[in-house]
């Protein structure tokens, strides 16, 4: 969800394949191993069958700069996988007849432009015209800071709507934060002592709560960049995210969660049927994750250095989870590598080499670009002798020499090929190419 722009978890592809039980787990663990001996990922990845763990690994670091290593219990902030857990509180008030889903919410926000005509259907479905707050680049420099509930309505409701609510689909962390306030107005309680009562008690996730500042007495992990060593990156306020980001969780958790939700054990079958119908490109704090022709529900999430992933294959009762504390990597990769080792694909275990730059050599390369294609700023910096870039309101992400003048992030997917005779270089992501000149 948070500071860092993760796409959706897609895997696309076009034939058919049989579940099999025969799990070659020996090669994903060498596939780990490469990571872990490449510096590419920190985190836990589990796999479970209906309610059973067939798979779990742990690499990289808890805490880096005290040498305190992750294990299989550690736990970390699930970003927008949080939204999950906010459908299923607000699925279940509708239950307790607090509130109907075609409610429109200007009893709530009167303030928010659009109220009177956004329900809460929209707010669950990204379906309101609400503006994503965490998209203007003010975001990153009050999100490290503590804001009260009326501070964040203001600030959500101080931004024109982006459409009518009900045209389109578009995702928005504020619709979560939304509903978070109107849960806590519902039940004349916080958010954590919600969630408590109706999801982690009574189905003993123990170690699933809402978050507050990070404590590695308490088995949470730091999150970390990747620049020649792992950076610790700034924490998110927990005040800031609320229901739209603030969970804390780990993989063995949320794949229990994930089986008991899909399995019906959670909210009634209507309300879960309501949440899994898509409309647009979203269901109910959940979408589709296809992986050849099998569909799975889950979600993605992101807030600082964190990253994850859940995905729930309900015909064949298989549940995916990853929690990431750092990556160098691109996580998809990841996820397409364990589901294919659950799957019975192949997938090839990654080899990494690199071109060696003098810092020297990166000097020259330094400076703020622009361009004429696109609205957006993109400062070159280095960290050590490790290129670094930072689009504007976004956080930096470091940069690997392919050759001379060219480089790459696994992470967002981006080539950069520099052209420091022209002070220029062309980007290359998703198929565009765009080029940035650097400014005077």
């Amino acid at each position: 969800m948070f500071r860092f722009r993760i796409s959706a978890f897609l895997l696309v592809f076009l034939s058919q394949f049989l579940f099999s039980q025969q799990y070659d787990f020996e090669k994903l663990d060498r596939y780990f191993d490469s990571l872990k001996e490449n510096n590419r990922f920190m985190g836990t990845i589990s796999l479970s069958k209906g309610n059973e763990l067939i798979y779990t690994r742990s690499i990289g670091f808890l805490d880096f700069e005290n040498n305190i290593l992750l294990d299989s219990n550690s736990k970390f902030r699930i970003g927008s996988i949080s939204k999950t857990f906010t459908s299923v509180l607000v699925l279940k008030s509708e239950e307790d007849g607090k509130l109907n889903l075609d409610d429109t919410i200007e009893k709530f926000f009167p303030d928010l432009p659009n109220s009177e005509n956004i329900t809460i259907e929209n707010l669950l479905s990204h379906r309101s015209g609400v503006f994503n707050f965490t998209d203007s680049p003010e975001y990153i420099k009050y999100s490290i800071h503590p804001k009260s509930r009326e501070e964040l309505i203001k600030i959500i409701s101080n931004f024109d709507p982006v459409f009518k609510p009900g045209r389109r689909s578009e995702y928005s962390n504020s619709n979560y934060i939304l509903l978070t306030i109107i849960l806590e107005k519902l039940y004349s309680k916080n958010y954590s002592d919600i969630l408590s009562e109706k999801i982690t008690k009574p189905y003993e996730l123990n170690n699933t709560y809402y978050g507050d500042k990070v404590d590695i007495k308490n088995n949470e992990a730091k999150s970390y960049m990747y620049a020649g060593k792992w950076i610790p990156q700034d924490e998110t306020d927990p005040s800031v995210p609320l229901g739209a980001g603030g969970i804390v969780s780990n993989p063995s958790d949320l794949a229990k969660f994930s089986y008991l939700l899909f399995s019906g054990k959670i909210l009634m079958n209507q309300s879960l049927e309501k949440m899994k119908k898509i409309n647009g490109q979203y269901g109910l704090g959940i979408f589709t994750i296809p992986f050849y022709k099998r569909t799975a529900f889950g979600h993605t999430g992101g807030i600082d250095g964190f990253s994850s992933i859940f995905a729930h294959f309900t015909d064949d009762e298989v549940s995916y989870v990853l929690n990431s504390n750092g990556t160098n990597f691109n996580n998809n990769d990841i996820s397409i590598a364990v589901l294919s080792a659950v799957f019975d694909k192949p997938y090839e275990i990654p080899t990494f080499s690199s071109y060696d730059y003098l810092p020297k050599d990166l000097k020259e390369l330094l400076g703020s670009y622009s361009s004429e294609e696109i609205p957006l700023i993109i400062e070159v910096t280095m960290e050590g002798s490790i290129l670094m870039i930072q689009a504007t309101g976004q956080p930096r992400i470091s940069l690997e020499a392919v050759e001379k003048n060219n480089f790459k992030s696994d992470i967002v997917g981006v080539e950069i090929e520099f052209k420091p005779e022209k002070n220029s270089f062309i980007l290359r992501q998703n198929g565009a190419k765009i080029k940035f000149v650097k400014n005077k």
